[in-house]
């Protein structure tokens, strides 16, 4: 009896200190030796977005939610935490197989978020900014829909930024600056976060230092001068004719405000002719005096640096040629001539 009660004491004394040589080993190399045994279980996938600005727990809780964690958000935490990923989880689209917390978070080790690339052109317009988005529209809101709220939704953008911005959408898109961003979500929202970002890491002390009235015309000059200057070297030379018409209060008589103003009539125009020009609109330049009530496209930054720029010249006047330059004059008559040496070539 004493002989068989040592052996089970011995027995059950065994497993313990395995279970405790094992439990040190688990605590000391998780990642090496239990990583090799247990391999990941395979399985359906589940997609799961990471926004910037998440915390850990945020992200645990989102993994939870979403339906990839069968344990709780705290538990996933903690193994973040242990694993040295809480504070380098990257926004954007993880796709894991569902299960326990250790094993999301061993997932998350390896797994490389997707992201979305949104390429915003320098001279898009609030149209072909919704185009962007068009293959996201759901049933609840169309690509329109949501383009508006993003570029109306004063927390897209930087704080300090925020008494600069313009009360319409179309002012509001020329404080985007053109560029390409990588986005966790392809969404107007995360588009106008960045854009807007980008735009006032350039313009800050110069949007600051401009009253709103200051600060539109310029905006809206750079947009006039996006889509009229096919070259970079002549976008200062342009915006300085713009500015010299209104000066002297001469009708501007730019092309691309034509354009616009019978796209917002559903009415898409390649090339303007003499019938196009007499077009009753704010943003028809040839029949409304002064600039346009607001940008007609986000600029670049060429064109920012041309509307913000002090070059000046004596030009009131200009034509392109074929190869996308122009010929600049200071008089209707010269105008004429350059008009008929432009079509000659």
């Amino acid at each position: 009896m004493k002989k068989r009660t040592f052996f089970s004491c011995f027995f059950i004394g065994m497993i313990l200190l395995l279970a405790l040589i094992f439990g040190a080993f688990y605590l000391k190399y998780p990642s090496v030796f239990w990583e090799r045994l247990l391999p990941i279980p395979k399985g359906p996938e589940v997609a799961v977005s990471i926004k910037p600005g998440m915390s850990a727990r945020d992200s645990a809780r989102a993994f939870f939610e979403e339906g990839a964690l069968t344990d709780s958000p705290a538990a996933l935490a903690r193994w973040m935490a242990r694993f040295g990923i809480d504070r380098k989880l990257q926004p954007g689209i993880y796709r894991l197989v569902r299960g326990d917390a250790w094993n999301v978070a061993r997932q998350l080790k390896v797994t490389r978020p997707a992201v979305f690339k949104l390429t915003l052109v320098p001279g898009t317009d609030i149209f072909s900014l919704r185009e962007l988005f068009d293959d996201e529209e759901t049933p609840s809101t169309s690509s329109e829909d949501s383009v508006t709220l993003a570029l109306m939704d004063d927390l897209n953008y930087p704080e300090a930024m925020r008494p600069c911005l313009f009360p319409t959408e179309e002012g509001r898109l020329s404080l985007l600056l053109p560029e390409t961003y990588f986005v966790a979500e392809k969404t107007p929202d995360a588009l106008v976060r960045l854009a807007s970002a980008s735009w006032w890491s350039c313009y800050e002390a110069q949007a600051l230092s401009l009253t709103s009235a200051d600060l539109l015309k310029a905006a809206t000059i750079a947009s006039m001068v996006q889509r009229e200057a096919l070259w970079d070297s002549e976008r200062p030379a342009i915006a300085s004719v713009i500015k010299n018409r209104i000066q002297k209060k001469m009708p501007l008589q730019i092309d691309a405000t034509v354009v616009y103003a019978w796209k917002l009539k559903g009415r898409k125009v390649t090339r303007v002719l003499y019938s196009d020009l007499s077009l009753k609109s704010p943003y028809n330049t040839y029949w409304a005096p002064g600039l346009p009530p607001a940008p007609i496209c986000a600029p670049s930054l060429a064109s920012w640096e041309a509307a913000l720029g002090s070059e000046k010249n004596d030009y009131y006047y200009y034509v392109a040629k074929k190869d996308g330059y122009h010929y600049f004059a200071k008089t209707y008559a010269e105008h004429r001539k350059n008009i008929r040496k432009a079509r000659a070539k």
